[in-house]
Parts: structure tokens; C-alpha cells; sequence
């Protein structure tokens, strides 16, 4: 990480802003880019500065709160939203001050937000093709803490030509990963995992992505709740290490339609929520299961989901070189040797972003001041093939600001 050299003029400075489905907190980072963002040749995209935010007890007990519609009311959703921009705002202002720069030298913020509610699949209402999503930390609150104008909400645009809305990130991966002579795949294991194939040689019209299922979502909330909030994830898979797998559960869990659903499709919380905990712990108790049994049980099918989202749908037409692993169940070791068996057997070796020289926590925040990039500059950023849109739209909307000085 660092300043690249040369004028400044060779170079535009950006903020991504990033909280995910495991609600850890808000990650930012500052990116130089130099080149164009329309696909025609590959940018120069350098990491400067990286920072997490961890968000208080009482503001991550609001976002859970938020993911159950029966607590989602409108002035609370409302609140939120604005609480967690200006905390977003933060987050930016202190990630520039980590990069040296000042936000005058900024030229945009892309922030994904929050995302609280994602119903992709469309309800026929009176006649009309209805999908939705909801992503809360308000954009014009950013830009006016800042000083520097803000492009977030950018899931709407792409489902209002009938995509899921997700994943948005393929775009990016494009950009930046594609290669002429292997295949790749590259995994997020984020409270959601998804995976983007991008052939060897590919057209960004050749590349597709899907959500595999549960990340670390069923792995944190187990612990969450068997330890009575004491641990909010299985740190170094030391729970898991401990656990026996058991086989009869892990088979009555895959059998969770979502793992057949035919490709594009997204998924999330709407799923893999508190009811689905409340499910996996009388499993526990039918079965008389250790805490460690448990947690090792839904590590192992988080590694399978992905394994089968690649047997189901991506090996017989894109048989893949390399799976590369980033998001926080990269730093999971059981988890990464569960995913090892399951992809090794088929030929494909797994490596992590940091055996590449890129930062698995900064990935989905870079990706976002990219696609923000695109969004000023008038650049298609979604894939329609990844989500199902019906053609090419650009994402996000923008909050201008009056500079600081």
C-alpha cells in the first residue's frame, strides 16, 4: 500500500465504503486509478490506504434489528439510515487521513451501504413485475460530511430491469483479475459466499457469478448464539478444529432448495436468519451435539455449497484452473482446508487474495469505488449475465456536495 509515484495528475484517488451481511463493520479504502473503467484494457488499480471500523454493541443490534420487518419500522429504518451515514462519513474521512491525502483530493466516494432487506424475485402486484431491495446509509449525508460527492444505492437500477440486483461486484473483478490463458474463480466468503467465473479470454459479456449460499453467516450465527454473545465468530476456526462433522445433518442440510435454484440468483439474510439459527440449534439438540459439532457441521457446508455451486453450474462449460478465496472466511484455516478437499478432488487449486499481493477485507470496498467511477463516468457497471438485468444499466446515484476547504 502507499501513494503511487507520479503526478497526481496521472492518477484519481477514490473511497469505498463496504458493510456486508456479517455486520463486523465498515471497511474503507482509498485506491488510486489510473486508465479508464470501461473495460477496453485493464486500469491501474492500487491499493493506498485500509481501514476497518467495528460498529458499537448498540448500532450493530439495530442493524440485526432491522434485518426482521417486524422490528423494521419506518422511523427506525429511517434513523438508521441516516446514523449510519454519518458513521460512514467517518469511516471515510479516516481512511484518506490514513492515505495522507486530504479530501480535496478525492474525487469521489462509492459506498454500498447497509444492506437490510434484498427480495430479488419478482411479486406480481396489480398486474406489475415488483422486486426490491433496501440498502440504508444515506449517500447525501456522506457527501455533505465530506465534502466529496458520494454515488451509493446502486442495486435499484439493475432491478428495475428485472436483475437480482446482486452480485455487483463480477464488473469489477473483470477489470481487474481477467486472464488469457486460465480460467479463474474468485470466491467471496463474506456472510454470504459468491462466486464469479471469469473464463480465460474473456468478453465481460462471457463472465458469470451467482451467490453459492451461506459464508460465514450460519458459522457466526451459531456462535453467537451458543456462546450467549460472548464471540460473534469462530475465530481461527478453533471451534470448528475441535467439532466432528456429522454427516446425517450435513446431508438433511443440503437439501436446502436455494443450492438448485438455476443461476443467475442471489441470496441472504431473507434466508440464512435467525429463524434458520433457531432451526440449526434443535437440530443440535434432536442430535445431542456439541457446541464444536455444530460449528463444525456448517463450516463443512459452507465448503460444500461452494464445491456444488461449481459442480452444478460452472464445471462442465468452464472447467477452472485456480479458486481464489477472499472476505473473512479467507482467514478461517479449517474453513480453508474443508474448501481445499472439496476443490482439489476436481482439479482446482485454492489460493487466498493474499497469496496474489491483494487484501481479502479491502476487495468488496475497492470494488465499490470502482463501480462509483463508472457511475460518474457514464459507464455501464452491471453484468447482465450475473444478474439477470435485460440489458446494460449504470448504477448508482450520486450526492453532490459543495467542496471543503
Amino acid at each position: 500500500m502507499g501513494r503511487p509515484r507520479g503526478t497526481s495528475a496521472a492518477y484519481r484517488y477514490a473511497v469505498g465504503l463496504m458493510s456486508g451481511t456479517s455486520v463486523d463493520g465498515i471497511d474503507a479504502a482509498v485506491i488510486a486509478i489510473r486508465g479508464d473503467l470501461d473495460g477496453s484494457e485493464k486500469p491501474e488499480v492500487r491499493l493506498v490506504a485500509y481501514e476497518n471500523t467495528p460498529y458499537s454493541d448498540q448500532v450493530r443490534a439495530e442493524i440485526f434489528a432491522m434485518f426482521d420487518p417486524r422490528q423494521a419500522t419506518i422511523d427506525r429504518v429511517g434513523r438508521l439510515n441516516v446514523w449510519l451515514g454519518e458513521l460512514f462519513a467517518q469511516a471515510a474521512l479516516a481512511v484518506i487521513r490514513k492515505a495522507g491525502l486530504t479530501p480535496g483530493e478525492i474525487a469521489w466516494i462509492g459506498s454500498h451501504g447497509q444492506t437490510i432487506y434484498h427480495a430479488p424475485n419478482a411479486s406480481l402486484v396489480e398486474g406489475l413485475d415488483l422486486r426490491y431491495t433496501v440498502q440504508i446509509g444515506e449517500g447525501a449525508v456522506i457527501a455533505a460530511r465530506t465534502g466529496i460527492p458520494c454515488v451509493s444505492d446502486f442495486r435499484v437500477a439493475d432491478m428495475a430491469v428485472g436483475g437480482q440486483g446482486a452480485p455487483l461486484v463480477p464488473y469489477t473483478e473483470y477489470l481487474l483479475y481477467r486472464e488469457e490463458k486460465r480460467t479463474l474463480l474468485l470466491q467471496n466468503i463474506g456472510g454470504i459466499g459468491n462466486m464469479t467465473v471469469l473464463p480465460q479470454n474473456c468478453r465481460s459479456d462471457e463472465v458469470y457469478a451467482f451467490d453459492t449460499g451461506p459464508g460465514n453467516v450460519l458459522i457466526d450465527g451459531v456462535v453467537t448464539r451458543l456462546t450467549g454473545g460472548a464471540a460473534t465468530m469462530d475465530v481461527g476456526g478453533s471451534l470448528a478444529l475441535r467439532g466432528q462433522v456429522h454427516a446425517r445433518l450435513l446431508e438433511e442440510l443440503m437439501q436446502e432448495p436455494y443450492y438448485e435454484q438455476p443461476i443467475p440468483k442471489s441470496t441472504g439474510r431473507e434466508l440464512f436468519n435467525a429463524a434458520y439459527i433457531d432451526r440449526l440449534l434443535e437440530y443440535q439438540a434432536r442430535y445431542g451435539l456439541s457446541a464444536e459439532d455444530l460449528v463444525a457441521t456448517v463450516t463443512r457446508l459452507t465448503a460444500w455449497t461452494i464445491g456444488e455451486g461449481y459442480r452444478r453450474f460452472v464445471r462442465a462449460q468452464h472447467a477452472a484452473d485456480v479458486l481464489i478465496v477472499g472476505g473473512g472466511g479467507s482467514y478461517n484455516p479449517v474453513l480453508m482446508s474443508m474448501l481445499a478437499d472439496e476443490m482439489n478432488a476436481m482439479g482446482v487449486a485454492v489460493m487466498t487474495q493474499e497469496e496474489l499481493g491483494f487484501h481479502s477485507d479491502a476487495k468488496e470496498a475497492v470494488a465499490f469505488a470502482l463501480l462509483a467511477g463508472c457511475t460518474l463516468d457514464g459507464v455501464p457497471n452491471n453484468l447482465p449475465r450475473v444478474t439477470g438485468a435485460a440489458h446494460p444499466v449504470v448504477m448508482g446515484k450520486i450526492s453532490y456536495s459543495v467542496p471543503k476547504r
